[in-house]
């Protein structure tokens, strides 16, 4: 039977809930500054590029195989990337930032040795197939600490939803685990950019935090998990509102511990995955 993992727990969902708030009060404006409006602009970021998985293994249950993606689950070739955000600055100060990262690694590979999950076997020499979805949205909110136009340092606050689908199945269809988990992730954010004459442009950005998940939705069980979205970047400001730039990002971070959820498997998972991306990127000023 495939494993459907349950939704966060309330605990979980409320610190979520918190940390949403506490963006949305952010970003309003103070009444001092409600009188005049402030310099709303929006500008939307598109990135196409390629992935490398340098290093990805994952374990379902306590006797299920720590499984390397790189080794023998074919995510050793470059797979296509791209990513899509809007920035609407409100203010000199405040910025929010909407962001859709679609992520999803398909592949098939004929097993070199016996693969459990969550207790099924697949026997080496089984022709499989592995899905390993994890596209995520996230809401930003930064404050920049910077008063210089051309100079930007930016703190603030993330929350991140995934939206995981993890499955390995022989290509017969006879064998098969799934496991699929929607939930919410708070994260610290920073951001820094400069501008030269010329119109070029340096700038790096973070999103990341690490932290025992038990601590944050009160559970029993000792779950750590880390998430670490990192980039850095170089452009030029082109004519007519655009800019035009290339992007180097590392993306990692994963899990390890015992969930409550029902399902074949005791509830242990480790997931751990370091992937890099070289993207070009094109930035439009919409208004």
């Amino acid at each position: 039977m495939p494993r459907t993992n349950s939704f966060p727990s309330p605990r979980l969902r409320a610190a979520s809930l918190v940390v949403l708030a506490a963006l949305l009060a952010a970003a309003l404006p103070s009444p001092a500054s409600a009188v005049e409006a402030p310099p709303y602009r929006l500008t939307g970021h598109m990135e196409l590029g390629f992935l490398a998985v340098v290093s990805h293994r994952i374990q379902f249950s306590n006797d299920g195989t720590y499984f390397s993606y790189t080794d023998e689950g074919g995510q050793n070739n470059l797979f296509a990337v791209s990513r899509l955000s809007l920035d609407l600055k409100l203010s000199p100060r405040h910025t929010l930032i909407f962001l859709y990262q679609p992520l999803l690694l398909e592949t098939r590979a004929l097993l070199r040795n016996d693969l459990r999950v969550d207790g099924l076997d697949f026997p080496a020499g089984t022709p499989m197939k592995f899905v390993y979805g994890f596209p995520f949205y996230r809401l930003s909110w930064l404050y920049n600490l910077s008063k210089d136009p051309k100079k930007e340092l930016s703190l603030g606050l993330s929350l991140q939803i995934r939206n995981a689908t993890i499955e390995f199945e022989s290509l017969d269809g006879a064998l098969f685990r799934t496991n699929n988990d929607i939930g919410p992730v708070p994260i610290l954010k920073v951001r820094t950019r400069r501008v030269f004459a010329g119109g070029f442009w340096i700038g790096a950005e973070a999103d990341g935090f690490y932290a025992p998940v038990s601590y944050i939705n009160g559970s029993d069980n000792e779950v750590v998990g880390a998430i670490l979205d990192a980039s850095l970047r170089a452009g030029l400001i082109l004519p007519k509102n655009a800019e035009a730039f290339l992007n180097i990002r590392y993306l990692g971070g994963g899990a390890v511990g015992t969930s409550d959820d029902v399902g074949p498997g005791d509830g242990y998972v480790k997931n751990w995955l370091h992937f890099l991306t070289v993207t070009a990127g094109l930035t439009l000023h919409l208004f």
